[in-house]
């Protein structure tokens, strides 16, 4: 599910609790609304946990993985889009060579992808 998809669930849940928190609605026990509110708050902190922010998590680490394990000679793609081959590995920077007699030196950070035979490798598998 893409981020649009999954804001677009948080805003249908928000609109569907909307009538559990005005203030129209009276209840006998006076405590049991402030319960309700706090179960639908979590409710809502929940899915929004477990839509959006877990999953932009296990990305972050991912890519984190993938910079940590580059080696010489792996073909990678920039953030740029330029496309090269790892000549050095350093402690946060590598030097790449993008063309015939050019080498640039770089941040590991910038690596978008790691590129094998023309197909990316994004999920960690060639």
């Amino acid at each position: 599910m893409d981020l649009y998809a999954r804001g677009m669930l948080f805003l249908a849940l928000a609109v569907a609790a909307v009538p559990v928190f005005s203030q129209e609605q009276s209840s006998p026990r006076g405590g049991n609304d402030m319960f309700t509110m706090i179960l639908m708050m979590g409710g809502i902190f929940a899915v929004v946990y477990f839509l959006m922010i877990r999953p932009e998590q296990q990305k972050q680490k991912k890519r984190q993985s993938m910079i940590a394990e580059v080696k010489k000679g792996d073909k990678v793609m920039t953030i740029g889009g330029i496309l090269g081959t790892i000549q050095s590995v350093k402690d946060t920077s590598l030097t790449v060579k993008i063309a015939e007699g050019t080498v640039v030196e770089m941040k590991k950070s910038a690596i978008s992808e790691v590129v094998t035979n023309g197909k990316s490798d994004k999920n960690g598998k060639s």
